[in-house]
């Protein structure tokens, strides 16, 4: 099984969020089962430089009307994964991020940035280019790969099957018709059923429409985005699909994210010693300007700042968080706003600690070091964080919404020493709601014989990419098999909880 994974971020080439983690992780877990996986990436400063074993494999001329494409194939340093690079300087050669430059703007030509992330990665799956590999299957990530389903589909001749997979609804990748003709897009393909919506394209709805094969990253999440309240206009179309999408959960890798095996921590730590989170909590507590107290507890929050993480609700709470003796930790950025709200609050409440700007060792230590990981979302396709966060011991406090639903546990709302019980979820996305499930868990952390166990709970809960990564093996066999042709449609015969 040859499988071309296209994405427009791959840990640790480039990263702004879980994207580039699980775009490391599965094509790892899938070439561990014997599939022959090739990532696909564009060629940014970071991803060029981090890159070994680099060589230009192939030289493209006129695409998109730029001469002396280069295709760059390398291995990643961390796993020597097989990735081709798209190197073209005049796109993606910049300072600033994959997306947005040093303002928080986006690059104003994105359309035509990843059109040729798109078009270079058609030209290779349907062998036009020198090199001799092609795919049996294509799986292509998110909006910023949305027209490539589009363009196998458009072929005459034979074809890969694709596999298209949301992992955020509310980024679709919409611009000006306008942009139809700089990405070089089939016209034939703009409607309202392709991906053409009033006065704009979707690369999103490209993808969705023209894939053989849709899935999402949560099975709660799959169901949700059929509805208009999640759906984000797309949910009729979704709905029209619902034979052919699929939730498959994504997973965490414990080789990176392991208190066993982490070299950033101050102390590492395991199940079985639990001794060493006591060192990491009074590292956390000296690095915010914290009172160092093993007997307080620490909240964390390490998202994005954005209405979709509940960030305004977040920081509403700061000083009842305070007042119910707690401390309160955050790694993150994103809305300039709230980025200013959060640092202001530092300088009136003595218990609140703030790095503005997000970074691996940070991150580590922040979830090593706190007790409770706040992680509210009005919406959540998966989430990673929450994830990361049990396995080092530190309790989520969610609500329950797409993958938050799927993978903490509480069958009892009411039963606070519950037995199996992995975290505390709230329904409404409201700061009174997730204050309410907060309070059960601080309440909790007084009684030290259950929350130990509440710990113990959450560390042993396995979300390793083996079995998800099993689940889209079958997918990818499924849709090879009856993807069969030009033009071919794939009918999912798996079960969304696959």
């Amino acid at each position: 099984m040859r499988v071309l994974y296209v994405s427009s971020e791959i840990h640790p080439l480039a990263k702004t969020g879980g994207l580039a983690d699980v775009s490391n992780a599965l094509p790892s877990a899938l070439s561990k089962l014997g599939v022959d996986v090739r990532l696909f990436t564009p060629g940014y400063p970071s991803a060029l430089e981090a890159a070994c074993q680099k060589r230009v494999v192939a030289v493209l001329d006129n695409v998109l009307g730029f001469d002396d494409v280069r295709l760059v194939r390398a291995v990643t340093p961390d796993l020597g994964l097989p990735v081709w690079l798209v190197d073209c300087p005049a796109l993606y050669a910049r300072d600033g991020g994959p997306y947005l430059d040093h303002n928080g703007d986006e690059w104003p030509d994105n359309a035509l940035r990843f059109a040729m992330l798109n078009h270079v990665a058609a030209r290779l799956s349907l062998g036009e280019t020198p090199v001799a590999w092609r795919p049996d299957i294509v799986h292509a990530h998110d909006w910023h790969a949305g027209l490539l389903p589009a363009m196998l589909a458009a072929s005459r001749d034979w074809r890969p099957a694709s596999v298209f997979t949301i992992h955020n609804m509310a980024f679709q990748g919409n611009f000006p018709a306008r942009a139809l003709a700089s990405a070089n897009c089939d016209p034939g393909q703009f409607h309202t059923d392709g991906f053409g919506v009033p006065g704009e394209i979707s690369f999103l709805k490209a993808g969705i429409h023209f894939s053989d094969c849709v899935t999402t990253v949560s099975r709660t999440y799959a169901s949700e985005i059929t509805t208009p309240e999640y759906g984000c206009g797309l949910d009729g179309l979704l709905r029209r699909r619902g034979g052919d999408l699929v939730g498959i959960l994504n997973g965490v890798d414990y080789g990176i994210w392991d208190p066993r095996e982490d070299p950033l921590l101050a102390q590492r730590y395991s199940a079985d010693d639990l001794s060493g989170k006591q060192a990491c909590k009074r590292y956390l507590q000296e690095a915010f300007g914290l009172e160092i107290d093993p007997d307080r507890p620490v909240v964390a929050f390490m998202s994005r700042l954005a209405d979709q993480k509940m960030a305004d609700c977040v920081l509403e709470a700061l000083p009842w968080i305070s007042e119910r003796g707690a401390q309160f930790a955050l790694v993150a950025d994103g809305d300039k706003a709230l980025e200013a709200a959060f640092r202001d609050a530092t300088a009136r409440n003595r218990d609140v600690g703030v790095q503005i700007g997000y970074d691996e060792p940070s991150a580590h230590r922040l979830l090593a070091g706190a007790d409770i990981l706040l992680a509210p979302s009005r919406y959540e396709p998966c989430g990673l964080t929450h994830l990361y966060a049990m396995r080092y011991g530190t309790v989520p406090v969610v609500r329950r919404t797409g993958g938050l639903a799927d993978t903490v546990t509480q069958k009892d709302a009411a039963a606070a020493m519950e037995p199996s019980r992995t975290g505390y979820l709230f329904e409404e996305p409201t700061t009174a709601a997730m204050i309410r499930a907060l309070d059960s868990a601080l309440t909790t952390f007084r009684y030290p014989h259950f929350w130990r166990q509440l710990m113990l709970n959450c560390m042993s809960a396995d979300f390793g990419w083996e079995e998800s990564a099993q689940r889209y093996l079958a997918l990818y066999r499924q849709v090879a098999r009856q993807a069969d042709g030009p033009g071919a449609r794939f009918t999912a015969a798996i079960s969304s909880s696959a």
